[in-house]
């Protein structure tokens, strides 16, 4: 055999060898934590057992009197028994008759059990001789042991109980394995302050990239830009750039923050480390701040890297303004991070993302520049994206021949790339429900149903109150159709779903971003055509229309304080508090107007509120015959398209 062909072989041996140490250690904490729970469950186990043993009762055995038992030896009744230092038990040759409780019934003893008094001994041996009763001695048990174990059992269980929770901590805090020292049971307290960031392994499986993110284009640039630094920083040095600090992605639910984050990951060949901000907080006080520097002290090791944090507003929450002091875990959390992120070097290639969705929380000193430099927005998708993300997430899905995801796209106003991917998904559940092997367009437009307005309720709804219901939603309707501006109806139902009994569904042909005051005007009208309807109909109101009041009175607010579209108000904007509760500051901000300016917004309020029921109600009296038309076909079909509205309308 070679030299080389030695050494290999000594190499592979050391590499068993190594392999089979590991594996030992990996498994020595699992075998010495179940042997601690099997001691425990013993222990437990056998102190139950003593003790339905020392409290064992024979059946049919009856506890008697002293002289009730001599009085039964003196008839003859008595068998056999058993003395044990004072205490008797024996065996009656006949039943032992003894009244029940209330007299109804007679109790039937076969044994009976009672205890010496200790002064009648030779007397007692004279009787039970004279009546032929057979007699046995036990010698008194030493049972000390017995009861010391029962005195020791909780504390032996208590303290068993703490060395398994710590090494549960252990487990927990160093990733599933004991102390390096062989302290197994306590290196959870060692590591408490270790750092819990998830380390990013890139797989064909779990791979994300740039590619897989539909719109969001000027984040996706921003982001590509800092994945290029990391991965050739000597091009950006030599021009006199330095590296970002941060990047504070910011936006609504389900806008693609996270996903950002991991397309980040995939396209960087870099370190890349995961945590959530509620992960630094612990019931210790220090322990947020700890694991903070030594996920710092990682990532500049292995620099260039990323440090993502999620859900960043739960310890980067605005300092001072709640009532409580500035010496609490948060806050030292948050100190800690201000102090990273300004200690870092330039030439320290290490770089920090974070995701809220509430940025308006978020303490400016985090907000600064030289923290966190970059602050990108995430709004909701547009058409065009609402189309590339729906492409994206039914890639995977077989569809059949008629499925027009921009049509799709068109009724998803307002969804978010999460409620893109549910509504993907629901359409598929629904074809699976119906043993479909394609998803069509009827399944995707009842999951767009489902979302917007809800599931179908199986409820018994009499004539009286389905009539009430279809005027409610045909003055809806009607009040969309014919007035200027509105968005176009795109259906009428009067089948319960969620917590409403109808529904009148309407959907903008394009993407609003202005809206103007008779756009608004008109929202508020159609809210009121429900109620206007009833008032034709019924000459009466129901409480159907409450949440329609809510959210006129809301845009008619928004009109006068916000906007500035009240003639007698004018440009002027008048706000109560910033209806941040949690923060302490509601309690000391004053609104910023006097008590005739707050009559004169109630007044306007009301007035535009009174005014757009006034046409609601003019409008649906004007079209009345199409409005009785509608109801009728609503009350028929319980469920009207548009084109099926056109088609009523025009043959009334």
């Amino acid at each position: 055999m070679g030299k080389r062909e030695q050494n290999q072989k000594e190499t592979g041996n050391d590499n068993d060898k190594k392999k089979k140490q590991n594996a030992f250690k990996q498994r020595q904490p699992q075998v010495m934590g179940g042997n601690v729970r099997t001691l425990l469950w013993i222990i437990i186990a056998a102190t139950v057992a003593y003790y339905f043993y020392a409290s064992y009762k024979e059946p049919n055995r009856i506890d008697m009197a002293y002289s009730a038992f001599k009085r039964e030896i003196q008839e003859g009744n008595v068998d056999t028994i058993t003395i044990e230092n004072k205490h008797i038990r024996g065996q009656f040759k006949e039943p032992y008759k003894k009244p029940a409780p209330g007299g109804a019934d007679t109790l039937s003893f076969t044994a009976f059990s009672t205890v010496n008094p200790g002064y009648d001994n030779e007397g007692l041996m004279a009787l039970l001789e004279n009546n032929d009763v057979t007699v046995e001695a036990r010698a008194t048990g030493n049972r000390w042991w017995i009861w010391t174990l029962i005195l020791l059992a909780p504390w032996i269980l208590l303290m068993l109980w703490g060395v398994y929770i710590r090494r549960q901590m252990g487990k927990r805090m160093d990733g599933g394995g004991g102390g390096k020292d062989g302290m197994s049971g306590f290196g959870g307290l060692f590591n408490v302050g270790k750092s819990r960031a998830k380390k990013y392994r890139k797989t064909d499986e779990t791979k994300v990239s740039f590619n897989d993110v539909a719109g969001l284009n000027n984040a996706k640039k921003e982001l590509q830009e800092i994945v290029h630094f990391l991965k050739d920083p000597d091009r950006f040095i030599s021009l006199g750039a330095e590296v970002p600090k941060g990047v504070l992605l910011m936006g609504a639910p389900g806008t693609g923050k996270t996903l950002l984050a991991r397309a980040v990951a995939g396209e960087a060949d870099v370190p890349f480390y995961s945590i959530s901000g509620s992960e630094f907080i612990e019931m210790f006080v220090g322990v947020g701040a700890s694991r903070v520097r030594d996920m710092f002290d990682k990532a500049k090791k292995e620099q260039p890297a990323i440090i993502y944090i999620d859900e960043l507003d739960s310890i980067g929450r605005a300092r001072g303004a709640g009532m409580g002091g500035g010496h609490d875990e948060r806050e030292q959390t948050l100190n800690q991070i201000l102090s990273e992120l300004d200690g870092f070097e330039p030439q320290e290639s290490v770089v920090v993302i974070a995701a809220t969705n509430r940025p308006d929380i978020i303490d400016p000193a985090l907000k600064r520049p030289g923290r966190f430099d970059r602050q990108i927005t995430l709004n909701l998708p547009e058409r065009k994206a609402r189309v590339q993300i729906l492409n994206i997430h039914a890639r995977k899905v077989p569809l059949e021949e008629g499925v027009d995801m921009d049509a799709i796209a068109g009724r998803s106003v307002g969804f978010s790339g999460a409620d893109l991917k549910n509504l993907v998904n629901e359409a598929s559940l629904l074809a699976g429900r119906k043993k479909k092997e394609s998803v069509g367009k009827e399944e995707f437009e009842e999951a767009v149903d489902k979302i917007i307005l809800g599931n179908k309720r199986d409820m018994k709804i009499n004539d009286n109150e389905q009539k009430v219901i279809a005027y409610h939603e045909a003055g809806h309707a009607l009040t969309a159709w014919y007035l200027p501006q509105t968005d176009p109806l795109q259906k009428v139902t009067i089948i319960p779903r969620g917590q409403a009994l109808g529904a009148t569904q309407q959907l903008p042909e394009l993407d609003r971003h202005n809206l103007n005051r008779e756009y608004l005007l008109n929202r508020i009208a159609v809210s009121l055509g429900g109620r206007a309807a009833e008032k034709i109909a019924l000459e009466d109101y129901t409480n159907g229309g409450a949440h329609d009041l809510e959210q006129a009175t809301k845009i008619a607010r928004q009109m006068v304080t916000r906007w500035g579209m009240s003639q007698r108000i004018g440009p002027a904007t008048f706000t109560q508090g910033q209806e941040q509760v949690f923060l302490g500051r509601e309690m000391t901000q004053q609104k910023n107007y006097s008590e005739k300016t707050g009559q004169i917004i109630d007044e306007e309020i009301q007035n535009i509120v009174n005014s757009m029921e006034e046409k609601a109600l003019n409008l649906l009296k004007e079209h009345k015959t199409g409005l009785d038309k509608l109801v009728e076909e609503l009350i028929e079909h319980e469920t009207l398209e548009k084109e099926d509205v056109l088609r009523i309308l025009q043959n009334k």
